[in-house]
């Protein structure tokens, strides 16, 4: 590998040819302040936050988009870099609101983060803070457009990473912002409401609806039974809300910090994982033996769904009929356990804990009522729910381990993995094995179908059948199978697609900072829970198997088709 050498404030420092002074600097442990800058995105070196003097150049250059050099002498830290950068933060400050207090960001925010950091204790310039609407047309996301910095990496996330592109820059000069094309409303566009461009705003210009005054209404409420129900992917993640390491496992702790916040009953949504497991790959096995559509896509994830409804309505007869986990339990809370703890449905009210602000969407969608009620209540994000801790003084760190109730509790590791891409197809493979050869499988580990890899493929033998596989992340990568399909050029048995690069784990609603490297930590962490799991089928779970016994029957029978299955609405593009 090629390497340069070049001087930072006064240090040697050694890269490979082709990297940014910012890289260098990082390598050699120096921190250049950035806010357009994200590790997971193309340069854009909009802001100018990360100029630094270069020995011979008669301006300063931004660090995030200039090649190191061999012999180049660089300083980050003289005074008047600093006072130059202090110049152009006042500049972004005196046109947006200094409403800190009051904002989703307070405290997340970059901006205040970055005015702290570099000692801005006053504007020098007129205040002139754009008016513009608030876009509060849809269930899942806010848009405060006063808020935005033009940083842009939002429209890198719409348009190169979810390929939905519904972000633009728009109007010049003063004029200029980050809106829907036209400025219309995220609830008049085929957006899929994923909640990527919440995780990457640097401010608080995007961000999830904030549901939390629902709930805390419903938990002082005496006439409501308030359970709450978390998504495979919040034990991996909710402990970084909190303050601690990345790819921490805080299942134990995120049971007992929702029965000191007031929850009647602590559900795990990983049960009706399993449940869904069993369900799909029955479905997968009966078009597989009567020459049904194939491939089977799986639909557990919302914005995924959405967007196929937007983008590809013909090719959503290949979609399960199988609602998502979060819409199963909650169908399953208004009915099966309504029945068991004798308590009248319409005093239940549930709440999921979920890593999406898509699923805010689905829980509100017409035909999620099965139960005969609006089967989830309330979705909350991960964000969310940390928001509630901190508003009720919990020290999350030091609570106790604690276990689910029953009966809505026990879970299996095929679930646990619900949460990291490929994760669904592992699940369903390790169970639709044994359902088709009535053998037992030995190693269950499917690792071909793990990691970041765009789009990976695999094809598994079983009792003679060569089941062609293919797991996809983001919707631009979905949008690629997608195509292969359209195209007739997809011969695959079953397709997973998670609408969030690294699947759930990623989600919309997840702690902010995240990003490639820290996904990664979190996918570790799941399969730790899975390997540490007693049962590690879907179909092993015992109390998967008294459902059945007791109340559905079979899978893909009439009751289960009713409370478990559902249909899907084509959609215009505008």
């Amino acid at each position: 590998m090629d390497m340069v050498t070049l001087t930072i404030d006064g240090r040697k420092v050694q890269v490979a040819k082709g990297a940014t002074i910012l890289e260098a600097a990082k390598a050699a442990g120096i921190s250049i302040p950035t806010l357009c800058h994200h590790p997971d995105q193309a340069v854009k070196a909009v802001c100018r936050v990360c100029i630094v003097e270069i020995q011979g150049q008669r301006t300063f250059q931004a660090a995030c988009a200039y090649p190191a050099g061999e012999g180049m002498v660089v300083k980050t830290n003289t005074p008047a870099v600093r006072e130059a950068r202090k110049l152009i933060v006042e500049l972004i400050l005196s046109r947006h609101p200094q409403d800190c207090l009051k904002c989703e960001k307070n405290l997340h925010c970059e901006l205040q983060e970055l005015a702290e950091n570099l000692g801005i204790r006053d504007v020098r310039f007129e205040q002139e803070v754009r008016e513009f609407a608030e876009d509060h047309s849809t269930p899942s996301i806010v848009r405060d457009p006063s808020k935005c910095i033009l940083c842009r990496r939002c429209v890198y996330t719409c348009h190169e990473v979810q390929g939905v592109g519904v972000l633009y820059p728009i109007n010049r000069g003063k004029d200029a912002i980050v809106a829907p094309a036209m400025d219309k409303d995220l609830a008049d566009l085929a957006c899929a409401l994923c909640g990527q461009c919440t995780l990457v705003c640097p401010t608080g210009a995007i961000t999830e609806r904030d549901d939390t005054a629902k709930v805390w209404a419903a938990i002082a409420d005496p006439q409501k039974h308030v359970v709450v129900q978390t998504a495979p992917a919040t034990r991996a993640t909710l402990g970084e809300e909190m303050g601690l390491p990345a790819g921490t496992l805080v299942t134990g702790k995120l049971v007992a910090a929702l029965r000191r916040l007031g929850f009647d009953r602590v559900f795990d949504t990983d049960f009706t994982a399993d449940l869904t497991i069993l369900e799909e790959g029955s479905e997968l096995i009966e078009r597989v033996k009567t020459g049904g559509k194939l491939p089977l896509i799986t639909s557990c994830s919302p914005g995924w769904i959405k967007f196929i409804e937007h983008y590809y309505p013909d090719l959503l007869p290949h979609l399960s009929t199988c609602k998502s986990p979060q819409q199963m339990f909650g169908a399953l809370a208004k009915t099966y356990y309504a029945e068991k703890a004798g308590i009248n449905p319409k005093d239940i009210f549930v709440v999921s804990i979920m890593p999406c602000t898509a699923k805010k969407f689905e829980g509100q969608r017409p035909e999620m009522n099965d139960s005969g009620y609006q089967d989830v209540d309330v979705v909350l994000t991960s964000r969310e729910l940390g928001r509630m801790m901190r508003q009720a003084g919990l020290d999350f760190e030091h609570l106790p381990e604690e276990d689910y109730d029953l009966p809505l509790g026990i879970s299996t590791g095929a679930a646990a993995i619900f949460g990291a891409t490929g994760g669904v197809m592992e699940a369903a493979l390790r169970t639709a094995y044994e359902l088709l050869t009535g053998k037992t499988l030995e190693d269950v580990d499917f690792k071909a179908v793990r990691g970041m890899e765009s789009i990976k493929e695999a094809a598994v033998p079983v009792d003679g059948l060569n089941v062609k596989v293919a797991v996809a992340h983001g919707l631009n990568n979905a949008r690629k199978l997608m195509d292969k399909l359209a195209a007739g050029q997809a011969d695959y048995h079953f397709i997973e697609i998670m609408c969030c690069p690294g699947g759930c784990i990623g989600g919309g609603g997840q702690p902010f900072g995240t990003n490639n490297a820290i996904r990664g930590k979190r996918i570790d962490a799941i399969y730790r829970e899975d390997q540490r799991m007693e049962f590690r089928k879907s179909h092993e779970n015992p109390v998967i198997k008294q459902l059945y016994a007791e109340y559905l029957g079979r899978p893909l029978g009439e009751k289960s088709h009713h409370l478990l299955h559902t249909h899907y609405t084509p959609r215009s593009k505008y």
